[in-house]
């Protein structure tokens, strides 16, 4: 049985015909592969191997990208001689709804639709006009999780010509806002929005032309194309195989159809990891990897933010996705942390583990080689005294802050004690400061100025932070007790 490691095996990336067809772009060039020490390779290759052994796959792919580059491919497959290469596609199930939530939150960064808009003020004919476009990024408008019969991913998408073919008698049996209760056809229902609010172009359409072509992710397909990968279902007490067959699921597309390459999935974590201004703000992309929804009773293990899956594992949180449809498993997982991420595809419809696989990937990069920080560098000028004035100690009432002065004029606030709250800022064109996170995100702050136009106070959401800890001088809410401080 044949083992291959791009990472490690002579020509990796070279166009030589094969089983899957000639690979027509290289992965990456081998000075990137060697990023990685050969100790950490081989563990990344065991675990795909025993990944695809125990979870008997026909073929199963891997890859880690890291600092915005692909640092290491693997393949493992049981035909001798038939190891698939990174431009062969793979069904990629529901990471496509990431694709489709992209769509959607450039809509919104274009000011076409708010996140709180019901889905019915843009949408004519959605049997469920009151779901807010955010509750169906996030999953929790309550809708019934599946299609009417028959099964949607093994039948054809002419059986659901319309919206209202894709929901049964009951389309939400959950309340709208409550939990998080995943629901294919919600997106559907985003897809057709996209196609709606981008002038009656088909969604693929505009993902191509907005966001695939942008990335360079061009074997990213509506339909597969050669080379690509037959998906297959294995006997759960035998070793054989039976084909599975590959459905254009027509309106269900948005939840599913995608088809990819390795290739291009590294693209896209790198996308999700860093950013591209040219395709989502680097803010709506921040927004949609925060958690939407209640964590569920048992603990947060595991969310959910605007078409994105988040989980705890080991100390880490991943951000990303899984996917599956017949004949194929898929998994993308992101660490911020330690700016990597982790792929699998395989070419069965169970069996393997794919996105404890992902996920073990990353883990494995974090452990044998942790993250080395960027070197410091001083802020780029033209230096701002009056920002720099702002710098330094405030306290809330008795409570040391220190305020630091970030780029682009951003500030970050944090407690000096062991208690308090932290939070950074992003400057506004009016002199104000938006928070990015924690307790203060979406609160303004403000400096407050005497008439002579020294500074005051720092306001943040109406609580006051004064240069000295309740100093008479200062303008503390309720005023301070005129005998000061005492023993």
């Amino acid at each position: 049985m044949t083992i291959t490691d791009s990472a490690e095996s002579p020509g990796a990336g070279a166009s030589e015909p094969g089983p899957y067809g000639r690979i027509s772009v290289p992965l990456d060039t081998a000075e990137t592969f060697t990023e990685l020490l050969p100790r950490t390779r081989r563990a990344l290759l065991r675990r795909l191997a025993i990944g695809q052994a125990e979870g008997r796959a026909p073929s199963m792919m891997g890859a880690v990208v890291r600092g915005g580059r692909t640092v290491w491919t693997g393949a493992r497959s049981s035909a001798e001689g038939e190891v698939p290469h990174a431009d062969v596609q793979y069904r990629i199930g529901s990471l496509t709804k990431t694709f489709v939530a992209v769509l959607v939150m450039r809509l919104h960064d274009e000011g076409l639709l708010r996140l709180e808009d019901p889905v019915g003020r843009h949408l004519e004919g959605t049997p469920v006009p009151d779901a807010t476009i955010a509750q169906l990024l996030a999953h929790s408008a309550g809708l019934a999780s599946e299609t009417r019969g028959p099964w949607w991913e093994r039948t054809p998408g002419e059986l659901r010509p319309e919206q209202a073919d894709l929901f049964g008698d009951r389309p939400r049996p959950l309340p709208a806002g409550r939990r998080h209760h995943y629901s294919n056809p919600g997106y559907a229902l985003l897809g057709a929005l996209v196609e709606r609010l981008r002038g009656g172009t088909p969604w693929y359409a505009v993902l191509r032309r907005e966001v695939l072509e942008p990335l360079g992710m061009g074997r990213t397909t509506w339909h597969p194309e050669m080379p690509h990968a037959q998906g297959w279902a294995v006997h759960p007490w035998a070793d054989v195989m039976l084909p599975e067959p590959a459905q254009d699921t027509g309106l269900m597309g948005p939840a599913g159809q995608l088809w990819s390459t390795l290739e291009d999935l590294c693209r896209w974590a790198a996308f999700l990891l860093r950013g591209d201004e040219r395709v989502l703000s680097s803010a709506s992309l921040a927004e949609m990897r925060t958690p939407a929804v209640p964590p569920e009773p048992d603990g947060w293990d595991a969310g959910y933010g605007l078409g994105l899956q988040l989980v705890r594992r080991e100390g880490r949180t991943l951000v990303g996705h899984t996917g599956s449809m017949p004949g194929f498993l898929a998994a993308l997982w992101t660490d911020a942390g330690e700016d990597t991420a982790g792929i699998v595809l395989a070419n069965c419809t169970s069996g393997p583990a794919v996105p404890a696989i992902a996920a073990d990937l990353t883990g494995i990069v974090a452990e044998h080689e942790p993250r080395i920080p960027e070197p410091w560098c001083p802020l780029p000028g033209p230096l701002e005294p009056e920002l720099l004035a702002l710098a330094g100690p405030w306290y809330w009432g008795a409570n040391p802050h220190v305020l630091r002065l970030r780029a682009e004029r951003g500030l970050e606030l944090a407690p000096l004690s062991r208690t308090g709250r932290s939070s950074r800022f992003r400057a506004e064109k009016d002199g104000t400061w938006t928070g990015l996170d924690g307790y203060y995100q979406g609160e303004t702050l403000k400096v407050v100025r005497d008439q002579d136009g020294s500074v005051s106070h720092l306001d943040l959401g109406t609580f006051v932070f004064t240069r000295g800890p309740y100093e008479p001088s200062e303008p503390v809410p309720g005023g301070v007790d005129p005998e000061g401080w005492r023993v």
